[in-house]
């Protein structure tokens, strides 16, 4: 029977590596992103950089994904009786330390590095649709801009694991890999 307090410690001890990793590429991306912004809002070459951002989603979204399965694979190798449940919930911890860390991190950046980046959005935002809203919607989405940044949060919070969650549960399914044939072959020989 196996020790369940030591075998959760060591699935959120390697969960929480993964994730660091995991958060800290997708902290990369954002800040690469906004720093890529901030040269198109200088006015140079504005195509280009929007060109180079959806590379850089690609790219990033393709590394995450590769690193998660990669992570998936070294904890099931790692440990001799591990079950494809095992792995789901090493998957799913590890998109939910990642999803903190990059959820905080965001908020954080909108709260103390560029704490205007938001209002000057929703500025923007509200000059073009302000032909076509009321005095009520107007004063309501004023009511809820110091708001936004909680409620950015909890989205990149709940976004950034439930995608890891489905990742999770697609890769476990053949990690660690199943033999039908295992069992029979285990009875057979005794």
């Amino acid at each position: 029977m196996k020790d369940n307090t030591f075998q959760s410690n060591s699935v959120w001890n390697d969960a929480a590596r993964s994730g660091l990793v995991l958060g800290l590429i997708s902290i990369a991306y954002m800040v690469a992103n906004s720093l890529m912004g901030k040269i198109e809002a200088s006015g140079a070459g504005a195509a280009v950089i929007n060109v180079a951002g959806v590379l850089l989603w690609v790219f990033k979204l393709y590394i995450c994904i590769k690193l998660m399965k990669t992570f998936m694979l070294k904890f099931a190798e790692d440990r001799d009786d591990v079950t494809n449940r095992d792995t789901f919930r090493f998957g799913t911890a590890t998109a939910l330390l990642s999803a903190l860390l990059y959820a905080g991190f965001s908020l954080a950046w909108m709260l103390f590095v560029q704490p205007d980046s938001l209002n000057e959005a929703m500025g923007a935002s509200m000059e073009i649709y302000e032909n076509y809203m009321t005095e009520d919607q107007l004063s309501s989405i004023q009511e809820l801009l110091p708001k936004l940044p909680t409620i950015i949060f909890f989205i990149n919070l709940i976004w950034c694991w439930l995608f890891g969650t489905i990742l999770a549960a697609i890769f476990s399914s053949k990690i660690p890999p199943r033999n039908p044939f295992a069992e029979v072959n285990k009875t057979d020989n005794e």
